[in-house]
């Protein structure tokens, strides 16, 4: 038998991975199906790609955000709101918790560790081969072991988010499986899914694949 996921579900990864694309893909899909949904900004070190800078989709779609107190600001000082320890109350639906990119963005979690052990969670490591510094196997899971080792939590599962932004093909996707495989092989991990962003399909995403749309966008690109 599956074992049945957790109400709260972790996203981490690289920076520039593409968790944060992630995080609102699956806080929209939940949403969609009339969960009640819950995003958490933890991304605290980083002033860019932020869940927080999508606060009005996820607001117009009925999704709670929570952010860090400095969220839009360029101030990296990490303090934590109060009201994040509302989602370990089952009112808070599910939780998806967009945690910073690497150790230092992640050690926000070791004030968390506790409530999260105690409650139970899913930790997703999103990698992107195509990512600098992450780009062979043994650097993706080199990188996972200081994540675990900054936020003290334990990852659970491998998301394959290998992508070249709005140049992506499907091509560039199935040449990372090897990638994806290997990593999950060097860590003992599961490889849960690949994404493709929809507008590189022609049709159903294949087997293995989830077909997740391009939400998060560079400033340039914005009116």
């Amino acid at each position: 038998m599956d074992k049945q996921p957790h109400r709260i579900t972790i996203i981490c990864g690289h920076y520039g991975c593409g968790k944060t694309n992630l995080t609102l893909n699956l806080a929209l899909e939940l949403a969609g199906a009339g969960e009640k949904v819950t995003v958490v900004d933890l991304d605290i070190v980083n002033p860019y790609f932020r869940s927080s800078e999508y606060r009005t989709l996820l607001e117009e779609k009925g999704v709670r955000l929570i952010a860090p107190v400095f969220a839009g600001t360029t101030l990296d000082t990490p303090t934590l709101p109060p009201e994040i320890f509302s989602i370990f109350d089952e009112g808070a639906g599910q939780v998806l918790i967009d945690a910073g990119g690497d150790d230092a963005g992640v050690t926000a979690l070791g004030g968390l560790h506790d409530r999260l052990i105690g409650s139970g969670y899913d930790m997703l490591y999103v990698i992107n081969r195509y990512r600098v510094l992450s780009q062979l196997p043994e650097e993706a899971a080199a990188l996972l072991t200081e994540i675990e080792q900054a936020s003290r939590l334990k990852a659970t599962g491998i998301v394959n988010n290998s992508h070249l932004g709005v140049e992506t093909e499907l091509l560039d996707v199935q040449e990372a499986l090897r990638f994806a495989n290997k990593t999950a092989e060097l860590t003992g991990l599961p490889l849960l899914y690949s994404t493709i962003p929809d507008f590189a399909l022609e049709g159903q995403a294949p087997e293995g694949f989830r077909a997740i749309k391009r939400l998060v966008t560079f400033s340039w690109e914005k009116d």
